[in-house]
């Protein structure tokens, strides 16, 4: 019986133990290793990825010093999300196919939200910022790489 997404290893080394957890737009998951066998446009919700510490500390400095993006050292078959499949199966129905754009624009306004307020010296904590970050970096790259082949 399906019962949701489960906590995976850490999507960098592997490690089952995890410290930490981002939630990216599903589109992004295009970007991370060994991603090209699944098929994101039937993801629902977010992609979680878990990171064990030694690798949180490792994406913490990529992220906040030294402005890298680094969803392609990531492991997609790490990753954590739900398939539209997976709720056709419970649910014995079939769904139309989701629709990020809602996700993506709550998503990208949440982590505009954190930037800014980070940029005011709130103290909005490491975690939501590496996220913010990776999803507008994320969401930029992919949005340019669509404009680029139109």
């Amino acid at each position: 019986m399906y019962t949701g997404k489960t906590e995976k290893p850490c999507c960098l080394c592997g490690e089952p133990e995890t410290a930490a957890r981002i939630d990216i737009p599903p589109r992004a998951l295009q970007l991370c290793k060994h991603s090209d066998p699944i098929a994101w446009q039937d993801i629902v919700g977010e992609v979680s990825l878990y990171l064990c510490e030694d690798d949180w500390e490792l994406l913490e400095e990529l992220v906040l010093e030294i402005g890298v993006l680094p969803l392609s050292r990531c492991n997609a078959a790490r990753a954590s999300f739900d398939l539209r499949e997976d709720f056709e199966a419970l649910l014995n129905d079939v769904r139309d196919e989701p629709d990020h754009q809602p996700l993506e624009a709550e998503m990208r306004a949440d982590a505009e939200a954190a930037v800014d307020a980070a940029r005011r010296g709130e103290n909005v904590g490491p975690q939501r910022l590496v996220q913010a970050r990776i999803v507008r970096w994320a969401l930029d790259e992919l949005d340019a790489a669509r404009a680029d082949s139109d």
